[in-house]
């Protein structure tokens, strides 16, 4: 009896999950093939090389934190703080914390990952801005407000202070009314 051959977007998965752990240099097809109970032999049914594979685990990542985060705070509404919130928690999920962190370090590195990250930012902010504009119609309190909001998403995964008894979700519920209050 045949064995069934390896789906393609197991191997993406894998090496998205790869990347958040240990880095873009730790993607390799014996170490997946490893992790996934295969040969590497399925792996170029699918793809040519690493590199192409790299791209598709990028192409997911951009997938998963942009398109999708917003079809998904858009389909289930609410105000705009409800939908930036929503998007935050989506962007910022447990299993793409790791990923982002990872896309921000190899961007350092390599331009045309840099590339990605800034249309991949620039796509976050605009969520942000096309959220709050109606809200704050000057451009400068806009984009300061959009940018502290983002930051704080970001830096919430790499600052590990405690908050005086408070929970960090108590703290960044309340940064996020601070920041988008009028």
């Amino acid at each position: 009896m045949a064995r069934a051959r390896t789906p393609r977007q197991a191997w993406v998965d894998a090496g998205l999950r790869m990347l958040g752990e240990r880095g873009p240099d730790a993607v390799r097809v014996e170490v997946l093939a490893r992790e996934l109970g295969v040969t590497k032999g399925g792996f170029y049914g699918y793809f040519a090389d690493r590199p192409a594979l790299l791209t598709e685990v990028l192409d997911e990542w951009e997938r998963r934190s942009g398109s999708a985060v917003v079809e998904q705070a858009e389909r289930e509404g609410g105000d705009p703080l409800t939908k930036a919130r929503r998007a935050a928690m989506l962007t910022f999920a447990d299993d793409l914390v790791p990923v982002d962190l990872a896309v921000r370090d190899w961007a350092r590195r390599d331009p045309e990952v840099a590339e990605r990250l800034r249309r991949v930012d620039d796509a976050r902010m605009e969520y942000l801005r096309d959220t709050f504009r109606e809200r704050f119609p000057d451009p400068l309190d806009l984009e300061a407000r959009c940018l502290l909001a983002f930051a704080a998403a970001i830096s919430s995964s790499l600052i590990v202070a405690s908050h005086g008894g408070r929970s960090r979700t108590e703290v960044m519920a309340r940064a996020a009314v601070l920041v988008f209050e009028a």
